[in-house]
């Protein structure tokens, strides 16, 4: 590991950086007195594709603020493989409350500091989910308009697919008719395979009544086995740094990117009828310098699903009760920010089987990918996984009403990894019941929020966990494993007692960091939710979210996808009202 680590310093101080106008300390922009148009807070998906999106427009001055660093010259950040050993210092270091569904359990969560968020330290999964998640936007809204039919050409400008890292042929993984080819967000199918495992997963499917192969999930109906699609081109993470604030967006005079500086409360910037917030309270990393900016026209959060609500709750924007209980001043009454998160709840089962460990000789991988970005570490998360629904005849339905958005929506991703003379998987349960919350615990805006994640707090969850656990049982008794898989290894929902399983559950089950919901759209007119359909802040303005907060319920995807098409479609909304 020593001699890994130094290779990649040497990649790291040899690759070529573009800084532009980046500032790496508040005390640069005090220098600059500049004034702002508009100012966005985050520079992940949200925020990277707001600030790029707006400042194609010379007549827009706009400044992104960013807690963390650069993500350029990281290699960790860049070679796809390394995104479980990415360094502490490109994330916020969270941990969850301890958690009442876990027994008490308190977990890390993983959300990126650094520019282009969590998309820089993500597992690179694309997956749009169904096409019935963003009908449901609509209606929770009030506003059809937020539709798959109305945002699916807002998928494929965001997109450009292209061939796999070496340039493999693909054909038959997916369907070209779906994706976009001249998008900022490059996307492509993995380097390596079919391997044995995969040619089995194909066959079974084949002859499977329950799962069929799906040439392309990121058509509405991500049902099935399916290709895994992920934001990498040329071998490299592609996240929304790279995509949008690359090289191109840096040299434009009337974009300001700022480093390492943390947004601790928005604030009125003029007393009027209604309540009139473009104000932008910011604190340095290094020093604790504060100062204020004020934008012209709108203050833009896209902090992410916990900094959002961290912040506005900070600003005392929130339940004036709660707020007042912690000692920070309400200015305005709303009572659900910070309410409603959903999240994906993972649970690991595995298998024993007659594989054989092919093990990866990690500094030849590493020169591979050096000199012209091939190999096994442009992989993140493997090649295939399943996404199911539980079958309507499960006994779970008849106690609860089925949460998926539509008949296109899986309750359930599953997915696949050989591990030698182990299978594992994670039984994902992409509709839970449980909701969580953030809050604050104090009046100081630069103590961590209080992340309760919820998980398990309905019963519904435990029980669809054991119909994706009888899902997974299932495919790998089929056929095409008789002479692979060689018994299950569990914990298994239909030996086990129902309090030793829910034990087991309790002890292992985790996070696929898919937070959403915690500012939510609701109807224009509305008093609940956080956000009108535009999503601008209810009864506030000069102040709008675009980041996964906005987002009503967990998508049946991994979330990035989601986030991409929202912010593309908010910055469209944000240049029509001016």
């Amino acid at each position: 590991m020593a001699r890994l680590s130094s290779i990649v310093g040497l990649i790291a101080l040899s690759t070529s950086l573009v800084h532009g106008k980046v500032y790496t300390d508040l005390q640069q922009l005090d220098s600059a007195k500049e004034s702002y148009d508009f100012i966005v807070v985050g520079g992940g998906v949200g925020g990277s594709v707001v600030a790029s999106r707006l400042s194609e427009n010379p007549r827009y001055n706009v400044l992104l603020v960013e807690a963390g660093p650069d993500n350029q010259g990281v290699t960790e950040i860049a070679v796809p493989a390394m995104f479980f050993g990415i360094n502490s210092t490109y994330t916020w270091g969270h941990v969850t409350t301890p958690q009442a569904g876990l027994n008490n359990r308190s977990m890390p969560y993983t959300q990126g500091r650094v520019l282009g968020g969590s998309s820089s330290v993500n597992g690179m999964m694309y997956t749009r989910g169904s096409s019935d998640d963003f009908d449901l936007w609509g209606k929770v809204s009030g506003d059809r308009s937020w539709s798959w039919k109305t945002l699916f050409p807002y998928f494929l400008r965001n997109e450009k697919l292209v061939p796999p890292p070496g340039g493999r042929n693909a054909s038959g993984q997916y369907d070209p008719r779906y994706h976009g080819y001249r998008g900022p967000t490059t996307v492509s199918l993995p380097w390596g395979g079919p391997t044995d495992f995969d040619l089995l997963a194909i066959k079974n499917a084949e002859q499977s009544k329950e799962i069929k192969f799906n040439v392309e999930p990121n058509s509405g109906k991500p049902s099935g086995l399916i290709w895994v699609q992920s934001t990498i081109g040329n071998g490299e993470r592609c996240s929304a740094a790279v995509g949008f604030l690359g090289p191109k967006a840096r040299e434009r005079p009337n974009l300001t990117i700022l480093l390492n500086t943390q947004a601790t409360r928005v604030l009125p910037t003029k007393e009027s009828r209604q309540l009139d917030i473009r104000t932008l309270e910011i604190a340095s990393i290094a020093s604790g310098k504060t100062t204020t900016v004020t934008a012209k026209k709108e203050v833009i959060l896209s902090a992410g699903a916990f900094g959002t609500p961290h912040l506005l709750l900070n600003s005392g924007i929130g339940d004036k009760k709660e707020l007042e209980a912690v000692k920070v001043k309400p200015i305005h009454h709303l009572p659900e920010v910070g309410k409603g998160l959903s999240d994906h709840l993972t649970f690991p089962v595995g298998w024993s089987a007659n594989g054989v460990i092919r093990p990866v000789d990690y500094p030849a991988a590493l020169a591979e990918w050096q000199t012209n970005r091939t190999g096994p570490l442009t992989e993140a998360v493997g090649h295939q996984v399943m996404f199911a629904r539980i079958p309507p005849d499960a006994p779970l339905f008849k106690e609860h009403r089925d949460p998926a958005s539509g008949p296109n929506a899986p309750h359930l991703e599953i997915t696949l990894a050989s591990q030698g003379p182990q299978v594992g998987a994670y039984i994902v349960l992409l509709t839970p019941k449980s909701r969580g919350s953030v809050k604050i615990a104090s009046n100081n805006p630069l103590d961590k929020p209080l992340i309760d994640l919820g998980f398990l707090t309905h019963p519904f969850d435990i029980e669809a966990i054991k119909e994706g656990v009888r899902v997974a049982k299932r495919w790998y008794d089929g056929p095409a494993y008789k002479d692979y898989i060689t018994g299950f290894l569990g914990p298994d929902p239909d030996t086990l007692p129902d309090d030793e399983f829910a034990n087991s559950l309790k002890a292992s089950a985790g996070t696929f960091w898919h937070p959403v919901g915690t500012a939510s759209i609701s109807p224009k007119e509305a008093k609940h939710g956080v956000l009108d359909p535009d999503l601008k802040v209810k009864g506030v303005k000069g102040l709008r979210v675009v980041d996964g907060s906005a987002i009503p319920y967990v998508p049946t995807a991994h979330t990035q996808a989601s986030v991409y098409v929202l912010s593309e479609r908010a910055s469209d909304l944000i240049k029509d009202s001016w």
